[in-house]
């Protein structure tokens, strides 16, 4: 990873199982249309009530899509 160069997206990321769900669930859809996924960062965490239960878990991610280098 030296002298990589990266862009920053964010994406949300849901579940009904878990926070880490979530971030799994997230992660995996970006990877179907994003390229070079090397990190990401939690940066937000929320969710929804109902009945007096958690519901749903809804995380933020910053993804760090690494540049590829020219040929």
């Amino acid at each position: 990873m030296s002298d990589a160069t990266y862009k920053v997206t964010e994406v949300v990321g849901t579940s009904s199982e878990s926070i880490q769900q979530a971030v799994r669930n997230g992660i995996a859809r970006a990877s179907k249309t994003l390229r070079n996924l090397d990190w990401f960062e939690v940066v937000d965490v929320r969710g929804s009530i109902r009945d007096n239960k958690v519901a749903n878990y809804q995380v933020t991610l910053k993804l760090g899509l690494r540049y590829e280098a020219k040929a």
